[in-house]
């Protein structure tokens, strides 16, 4: 069973009554090796003192250059011959002249935890090194494998797949406290004659490993050896600490306890001699002083020495550098001046937006969020000048971009895997990302075909309102039904049961109304997540699911071994381990059961709330777990899927892999399962089938409203999420008497039109339905909701076509402009203005009160954009008429506003492309064009 990181102390603050309303967003490190620029040095007389390149497998290379202080580059191995500014676009990364490139530290975590919120930061930090030193770079050719001591020490092996050569630099990190006293070695007295006095010191040696593993893709990985303490004589400060050949095994670094049994000796000889002259001998004569590099005499001789458990990546950027991707985020588009925390958690309730964010912040520790907050984060990024980079595994990491000729990367750990990444454009990059990190397989195509209507209430209110969208000619493909588990009342609004199957009172006539809506040709969804609930208080309750996993002992533990039950806003629930394949078969089996009843999808909500000092069943580190949690989650979903649809029978125990490309049918499945995700990280879409954005506010706010909704779509399709959708209107409502936040008729209709152009089409009536306006409140209500379905089903057949190209190359059905018009600086800057669907056609959604407008920018090179609505064509010298016919050149582009009454939003089409012209057709034979 797993135990916490022992360097990692949390606090819970599920209880405090009140906190701070303005936490800080991310909390500041102990250790910023950026602003102290440690150096960079290498040996001037080894053959580091010239400029060489040397190969990376076939397609890449790295260049040393000691020109200029040191300086690293990667580019890709080009035919052309160049150089000056050609050569340097090239490069796909570069160290900061000068600058170490690779740092270390010690520092103890701290972590505050409260109903799925998180923040980690750094305690004390000790064991810093301020230099890198670079001792040799070699390339290995594969006759070189398996004998080569410094490809064992960079924990290297090779396959059958491995592509030649790979390429080490080692050296040594290492660090000497300016202005410390100084002592011979190991603190013993001067003698007369020795040579000058010396300063403690620590080293450590690193290793980095550079492999080319695709055509598009440089891999890394960055070890770091057990500490050593030196003494570094002052007559000799450029001198770097002593080779580690003699003092460590570069195949086997020195385990911690015979280095604390050094330390031991050696203090022990201090009391010898400090005995026979009946005198004491100290170390240092401010243990303040010395404490953050060495620790005093009487800790060396009882503490266990300290690991490293922070790794520093430092390396170039320009300052005119856009950074675009980090997952799903829903305040920021581009984050150069930021440092952006990758880390799973509940997005919060307001995210900065007020009054919202203070109140929940005051009355339950950080649940407000901030702008970094989000269910989906991804260690990736790709810049404007298509430079991308990300890591491999789930330790916490935090991206420095605050600095604007640098980036520095802080692991929360003793090592780095990544993979920096080649591409001529954003959608090359994207590509390769996807190629590696997995993409969804093709939607079956009835969810895609008409809306998926969010209902609670039961039977009858289903029949109802089903009723109501006959009348309206709704194209209805699903109703997805969260409530079938019986509902309850809390303190937030109406939750629902966590026991996975059908409350019979609540859903009377549960397969004859599955069975009903299947003939009409409407598909049947449900809810669960991975949580479950003692059931003592719900009297139909059938199977009692939380105590069978108990039972089965399959539950995330406590410390002390039992089920850990953390609360959720007024109960406590439990979680189930995924780690443990025995968790893996139970909850097929709940899943088999939701779909023997004919259900055809699910709502997989939740994923991000590990608890970070759980035991698990895997023994791993649960601080990495949390990241990797929300992908086990989607895993053993999407295995399920998988397993049904080949066999159409129950699915086996045994686990299976997603399905292949070649299965995965142009058209889809008609009858495939769909489940749909908010929880993700860097892999997510290999098992996710489909994303949804989460619990976004009912309000016009940017940060947790609709605006956050269309960020948080393109920032999720930039980041290899390509499929995915919000809530139509949003879902957290808050209706108390000093404060309310109710969705209004109007944000319910611009809402829907919004969704109307992203993969899904699905409604949420929200936590407290009675308060919020609904698509079935009045007749306007209904009638909207089904001009703006028909605007869904009118693009059905391009919607297909860029599903199965997601599939393909992982690029998003909704497209930030940056994918296509990356030069464009207007495009650039766009956050949640407008955005591209595919490549032909372009929205511009109304996102703010009382608006009837909109400002519509079309970037240069791009052609003619046709008005679906009145036909008019702007860009490339149209000539379109809109309610201001005010246009302008901005960054070459053309800008005008265009009128956007309810009903009819800004849309575009390619002028003259098959697309728009058939999607016209469409909306002329639904009866939605004037025209």
């Amino acid at each position: 069973m797993a135990s916490p990181s022992p360097t990692t102390t949390t606090k819970k603050k599920h209880n405090a009554r009140l906190n701070n309303p303005f936490p800080r967003a991310v909390p500041a490190a102990a250790i910023r090796n950026g602003d102290a620029a440690p150096r960079l040095s290498f040996a001037p007389t080894s053959k580091l003192a010239h400029a060489h390149d040397f190969p990376v497998g076939t397609r890449f290379r790295l260049r040393w250059d000691p020109s200029i202080g040191g300086h690293v580059s990667v580019s890709k191995v080009s035919s052309s011959s160049g150089a000056g500014d050609d050569d340097r676009r090239r490069r796909m990364w570069e160290t900061v002249p000068g600058v170490a490139f690779l740092s270390a530290g010690s520092a103890a975590t701290e972590a505050d935890e409260c109903r799925g919120s998180f923040a980690l930061r750094d305690g004390r930090a000790r064991l810093v090194p301020d230099r890198q030193h670079v001792d040799k770079i070699k390339a290995f050719y594969r006759c070189d494998a398996d004998a080569d001591e410094l490809l064992r020490g960079a924990a290297f092996r090779p396959s059958e797949a491995t592509r030649f050569p790979v390429l080490v630099i080692t050296g040594l990190v290492s660090a000497k406290k300016a202005g410390a006293p100084r002592s011979c070695c190991c603190g013993l007295p001067r003698r007369a004659g020795r040579r000058a006095p010396a300063r403690p010191a620590l080293s450590a040696r690193y290793w980095i490993l550079l492999e080319e593993k695709s055509d598009t893709q440089v891999a890394f990985s960055v070890k770091i050896g057990d500490y050593q303490w030196t003494c570094a004589h002052a007559a000799d400060p450029a001198k770097p600490p002593p080779s580690p050949a003699t003092a460590m095994s570069a195949t086997s670094p020195r385990p911690h306890r015979p280095g604390g049994l050094r330390l031991r000796v050696a203090a022990a000889r201090v009391q010898r001699a400090a005995g026979s002259k009946k005198t004491t001998t100290r170390l240092s004569s401010s243990r303040e002083e010395v404490a953050p590099l060495l620790p005093a005499a009487a800790e060396r001789a009882e503490a266990r020495p300290e690991e490293f458990n922070r790794v520093f990546l430092t390396y170039a950027s320009s300052r005119d550098e856009r950074f675009y991707g980090f997952g799903e985020q829903f305040s920021r588009m581009e984050f150069k001046g930021k440092r952006v925390p990758v880390l799973v958690q509940e997005q919060g309730i307001g995210r900065g937006d007020q009054p919202i964010t203070f109140a929940a912040n005051l009355v339950s520790y950080r649940s407000g969020g901030n702008w970094s907050t989000t269910y989906a984060p991804s260690p990736f990024y790709m810049t404007s000048k298509m430079r991308a980079l990300y890591l491999e595994g789930y330790d916490y990491s935090i991206f420095d971009l605050t600095k604007p000729d640098r980036v520095q990367i802080q692991i929360y750990g003793n090592s780095i895997q990544g993979r920096i990444l080649d591409g001529n454009s954003p959608t090359e990059l994207l590509t390769s990302y996807t190629e590696s990190t997995g993409r969804p397989p093709v939607l079956p195509r009835w969810i895609t075909s008409g809306a998926v209507v969010g209902m609670q209430g039961g039977t009858d209110t289903v029949r109802r309102v089903l009723k109501q969208l006959q009348d309206y000619d709704v194209p209805v493909s699903a109703f997805w039904l969260q409530d079938w588990v019986g509902q309850r009342k809390t303190a937030i609004g109406s939750q629902l049961w966590w026991n996975w199957e059908v409350d019979d009172a609540h859903y009377n006539g549960w397969k004859d109304l599955v069975s009903d809506l299947r003939h009409r040709g409407i598909r049947t969804m449900t809810y669960c997540n991975p949580c479950l609930v003692p059931m003592d208080e719900k009297p139909n309750t059938r199977r009692h699911l939380f105590e069978e996993a108990k039972k089965l002992g399959i539950l995330v533990r406590d410390q002390a071994g039992e089920p850990y039950m953390m609360p959720n806003t007024a109960f406590d629930v439990a979680m189930l381990d995924f780690t443990n394949p025995e968790a893996h078969t139970w909850f097929k089996q709940i899943l088999q059961g939701m779909v023997d009843d004919g259900v055809s999808g699910w709502m997989a909500d939740f994923g991000e709330g590990l608890p970070l000092d759980a035991r698990l069943h895997s023994c791993e580190d649960p601080v990495a777990a949390h990241n990797r949690y929300p992908e086990l989650w989607a895993r053993v979903n999407r295995e399920f899927a998988d397993e049904w649809r080949r066999a159409g029978v129950k699915p086996s125990c045994a686990a299976t892999p997603a399905a292949t490309e070649e299965e995965e049918k142009d058209d889809g499945d008609e009858d495939g399962l769909v489940f749909f995700v908010r929880s993700g990280f860097r892999e997510s879409s290999r098992w996710a089938m489909l994303f949804w954005e989460g619990d976004q506010m009912v309000s016009w706010q940017a940060n947790d409203g609709i605006k956050s909704s269309v960020v948080g779509l393109l920032s999720g399709g930039l980041s290899g999420f390509p499929l995915n959708h919000s809530d139509a209107g949003g879902y957290c409502t808050v209706d108390l008497p000093l404060l309310r936040y109710r969705r209004s008729e109007e944000l319910l209709l611009r809402w829907t039109e919004l969704n109307a152009f992203t993969v899904v089409f699905r409604t949420h009536e929200g936590n407290k339905p009675g308060s919020n306006c609904q698509f079935y409140s009045n007749s306007r209500t209904l009638s909207h909701f089904a001009r703006c379905a028909k605007m869904y089903k009118a693009w059905e057949f391009y919607r297909a076509q860029l599903v199965r190209e997601a599939a393909k190359t992982g690029l998003p059905v909704a497209r930030h402009m940056f994918l296509h018009y990356p030069d464009d600086e207007r495009v650039q800057a766009l956050t949640h203005e407008q955005f591209l669907v595919g490549t032909e056609m372009l929205v511009v959604p109304v996102l703010d009160k009382g608006r009837g407008a909109v400002t519509a920018y079309f970037p240069a090179g791009a052609g003619a954009w046709r008005h679906v609505w009145t036909g008019d064509e702007y860009g490339a010298g149209g000539g379109g008429e809109g309610k201001v016919n005010e246009r302008r050149t901005v960054h070459g582009g053309f800008e005008a506003e265009v009128e956007a009454p309810v009903g009819y939003p800004a849309v575009f089409v390619r002028a003259g492309s098959a697309v728009g012209e058939r999607f016209v057709s469409n909306l002329r034979d639904l009866k939605l064009l004037l025209h």
